[in-house]
């Protein structure tokens, strides 16, 4: 009989030894790959009881005792539960000391207590272990109440071999020898805190470490021959977290911040309290050979990272329906963190085409509210998705440029201090907000320092929205987090006169706009007649505004803020196509954008036709920044994607030669080498890859060029980091080419390319080739397994390897789910990345069947829904424009 886990007192210390069998004799292979411990935890009784449950997977307890009584052990192994079965009531009010002896095998997935590899330059194989709880796994290295609310302070003790080094949240008090062969290691007593953010590693690493002006040790640690990548993550953390502790005025509640980079790691990373774990390259970086965008994309998860050490570990959600509150705002204050520590990377630039990606996602049926019920662990796993991260970041945005910067700061640091080592719900957030102004033009006399609103506003002609009440955040944001989807605001202007109307957004066959949807939208707008940023909250589903005069065109959604996209009736659109045309540089890079965006967007809903989205990019031959040009790519080169897995050759053909032409001005003006800016060397990575690989021959001679270069030099030659991904794509093409990429691949010296090396080998067109790719992921051993997902997708891509991917996927899905975990994000990558370019009826039935005849668990994930919808989506697509694409390629030769 299994109890519910309410009888007990939530306040526990976890005291865990951790075992390590390894033999005495060889160096680096662990003996039995097995570990065993013991762990106590102390508990208050609060009613009387006979049972204590607790999470437990794949442990074998060996003994159980519940205070000097010994307990009997039954095991649920469907819910992952353990119950132990006491001789004697245990009495209400009393404490008890629970102590479990147990072993287990190292996990050879991602999760849990797992085993890691690598291989030294010499060729040595390493072994070491290292955690990864989140969401539901420290069940599987130690019983425990493993549900966030639990928390508890942690006492960990870990025993090892001399040679080895123990790492864990805390710092390390003493080392006791147990025998010649054997020590343990003491760690200090952890804050209260929640089971999935313990951490331990065992390992041979190496560390460099520095003190932040706070005080706070901060170390990097890694494969010993890789120590000397680990310099720019440390300036990072050091930077990121000093920015913290003053942002939020808390001090870091830990005396020392480990960052590790473990060689075997299925996310980019994890806010483990004082032990952040990553991939290596997440952490990793060489400035000789990494790319401008490793150092982006290092310092944002460093960033995101640090960021938990308050949201998510500090201030905990209080069940997993609520994971956007850890993710969303990890993911938003990366960007607040980082615009202020590395101003040069402007990461401004990069904000909206995360919202951009969890619309996609966000418009489907299948899409789920923010915050969302969840049971099981593959539903809990289902939350880790764009939803929570990009779209719970983009709300958050949309919310701090209503409440301003200062307003917003100081509902977070309310929130924060309130709740410090607590758990919260969504409306614990939007209370820490309510009574701070929104932004009234720049009338800012309501306002104190801190961001409060001493009493209630007047409405003004520009803030039409608060009409002299208190704003009501909870009611505002609510709108936001317990529905799915986004709004599609329509704007008629008839004179001086904006009529607007809501609705909600869906792609998709059956989406008859849904009744009963309704959002707060905080408008903004600009016009021809005055850039200054106008603000109107919209709380109803149509609305009036009154303009001061008539104007040419309006652009609504300034800098694309808000979570909502725009159509603009009768010749709105004409108007703005008009502007870009004349004056693209009158409205921001994120306005141009946005509108490129939008219009697609429309086009799906059968708002617009695809002509005119078409007549819209033909600007694009003028635009030079990163966003507008990368968004006009997002939009157009999915087109030909279609394309190639059905049979439209001559169309495809022209529609590439209309896109490389669109660009070919851009192409022909980029440098090969480092020089620039970053965002204009992220541009420059992604414009030669698209035109080498659409044989655009400028740029094809000048890669084979310098890949014969650096094939005769036997690799030595050092190419600019910024167009290895182009040289590399376009060596890869030949067979000769190929083999020696690979040869370089296992190199040591190359480990900072290996992600640039596998995307240029999956672009080859021999099928053989392909096939290996995939065989090679799932074993593991040239290729991590944790690289996998990437390989599937880059081979789904290609359209010499979408039949052997998805063949592939079917005949290997119980060892791909076995490896990854059903409901998790990777799982979730591999299935949409394999299915979300096919638009033929056969396709979609093939993806239907083989679905469906999974067990119920597997067909039932979301994932597979997003898939299918999405093929339905793209046969409507194809049926509905592919013969206007063709009449308006015919008439607009560039």
């Amino acid at each position: 009989m299994f109890l519910q886990q309410g009888h007990l007192d939530k306040d526990c210390v976890t005291e865990l030894s951790v075992f390590h069998n390894q033999s005495r004799e060889s160096m680096s292979e662990l003996i039995s790959e097995t570990f065993s411990g013991t762990a106590a935890i102390d508990l208050t009784v609060t009613r009387q009881t006979s049972a204590v449950i607790l999470h437990s997977k794949r442990l074998r307890v060996a003994w159980a005792a519940i205070g000097a009584q010994e307990a009997r052990v039954l095991e649920h192994r469907a819910l992952e539960q353990v119950a132990l079965l006491a001789t004697e009531p245990l009495q209400a009010g009393h404490n008890y000391t629970v102590t479990i002896q147990y072993a287990a095998n190292l996990s050879d997935s991602f999760h849990g207590f797992y085993k890691s590899t690598y291989r030294t330059q010499e060729g040595e194989l390493r072994v070491l272990a290292a955690t990864q709880f989140e969401p539901t796994f420290a069940r599987m290295a130690f019983p425990c109440f493993d549900e966030p609310a639990f928390k508890a302070r942690f006492s960990v003790k870990i025993r090892r071999e001399p040679k080895h080094l123990a790492l864990s949240n805390m710092p390390l008090m003493k080392t006791v020898n147990i025998n010649s062969w054997l020590v343990e290691d003491h760690f200090d007593t952890s804050v209260k805190m929640s089971t999935y953010l313990v951490a331990f590693i065992v390992s041979d690493f190496k560390s460099i470490s520095k003190i932040s002006s706070h005080g706070v040790k901060i170390s990097v640690y890694t494969v010993p021959e890789k120590i000397h990548q680990a310099d720019y993550a440390l300036d990072a953390a050091v930077k990121l977290l000093d920015f913290y502790e003053d942002y939020f005025s808390i001090s870091y509640p830990l005396p020392k911040q480990d960052l590790a980079a473990i060689p075997d790691f299925q996310s980019g990373a994890m806010e483990n309290w004082g032990l952040t774990t990553y991939r290596e390259s997440a952490l990793l970086y060489d400035p000789e050979k990494s790319s401008a965008s490793s150092r982006l994309w290092i310092t944002m998860i460093i960033a995101h990272e640090l960021a938990h050490q308050w949201f998510g570990n500090l201030v905990t959600m209080e069940w997993w329906n609520d994971l956007w509150l850890n993710e969303g705002f990890a993911k938003f204050m990366e960007f607040v963190s980082v615009n202020v520590t590395h101003p040069e990377l402007k990461v401004e630039d990069y904000f909206l085409t995360r919202c951009f990606d969890a619309m996609e996602v966000d418009a489907l049926n299948s899409s789920h509210p923010v915050s969302t019920p969840v049971e099981d662990p593959a539903q809990i796993l289902e939350m880790f998705d764009d939803v929570s991260y990009e779209k719970g970041s983009c709300i958050l945005n949309m919310l701090r440029d209503y409440l301003t910067d200062n307003g917003f700061k100081a509902g977070l640091v309310q929130y924060l201090q309130k709740y410090s080592y607590q758990n919260t719900k969504n409306e614990d957030l939007w209370d820490s907000m309510t009574n701070i102004c929104p932004t009234v033009g720049s009338d800012k006399s309501e306002q104190q320092g801190d961001g409060f609103c001493r009493r209630n506003q007047q409405s003004s002609s520009n803030a039409h929205w608060t009409k002299g009440e208190t704003l009501d955040v909870r009611a505002m944001m609510n709108t936001w987090t317990l529905q799915k989807g986004f709004p599609l605001v329509t704007v008629t202007v008839r004179g001086k006169n904006v009529h607007l109307q809501q609705e909600h957004y869906m792609k998709g066959a059956d989406s008859h706009p849904s009744t009963g949807y309704l959002w707060h939208i905080p408008l903004t707008y600009i016009t021809s007649k005055s850039d200054t940023v106008r603000r109107f909250l919209m709380t109803t589903k149509t609305d009036v505004i009154i303009l001061p005069e008539e104007v040419e065109w309006i652009k609504f959604n300034v800098y694309m803020n808000g979570y909502y996209i725009v159509h603009y009736e009768d010749d709105g659109w004409d108007h703005l196509i008009n502007l870009l045309k004349e004056n693209h540089t009158a409205i921001s890079n994120n306005d141009r954008a946005s509108l490129i965006n939008n219009i697609f967007q429309l086009v799906r809903i059968k708002k617009m036709p695809i002509s005119k989205a078409f007549d819209l990019t033909l600007y694009l031959k003028r635009e030079t920044q990163i966003m507008p040009v990368l968004q006009g790519m997002n939009e157009l080169i999915p087109i030909y994607k279609l394309m190639e897995k059905r049979d439209m050759e001559d169309t495809e053909k022209q529609l590439k030669e209309y896109i490389v032409n669109l660009f070919k001005d851009l192409i022909d003006k980029q440098l090969w080498s480092d020089d620039g800016s970053v965002s204009e060397r992220m541009l420059r990575q992604s414009l030669l890859l698209f035109a080498c690989m659409r044989r655009y021959q400028p740029c094809v001679d000048k890669a084979e060029e310098y890949f014969l270069k650096w094939q005769k030099s036997n690799g030595t030659l050092s190419l600019p980091a910024d167009v290895k991904t182009a040289v590399y794509a376009v060596g890869a093409q030949t067979s000769e080419g190929w083999d020696f990429l690979l040869s370089k691949y296992r190199q040591h010296s190359f480990s900072i390319d290996k992600s640039k090396i596998e995307l240029a080998l999956s672009l080859t067109r021999n099928k053989d080739k392909l096939q290996w790719l995939l065989d090679q992921g799932l074993r593991g051993d040239i290729i991590k397994t944790q690289d996998l997902p990437y390989i599937i997708v880059y081979v789904a891509r290609n359209p010499s390897g979408y039949h052997l991917a998805w063949t592939f996927l079917k005949e290997n899905w119980e060892k791909v789910v076995e490896k990854f975990e059903l409901g998790s994000h990777s799982i979730a990558t591999i299935v949409t990345g394999v299915t979300n370019q096919y638009s033929t009826r056969p396709q979609l039935a093939q993806v239907k069947e083989f679905f469906g005849s999974l067990e119920e668990k597997s067909a039932q994930l979301r994932c597979i829904h997003q898939a299918i919808e999405t093929i339905e989506d793209n046969i409507q697509w194809m049926d509905r424009n592919f013969e206007d694409i063709k009449t308006w390629l015919q008439k607009n030769h560039l």
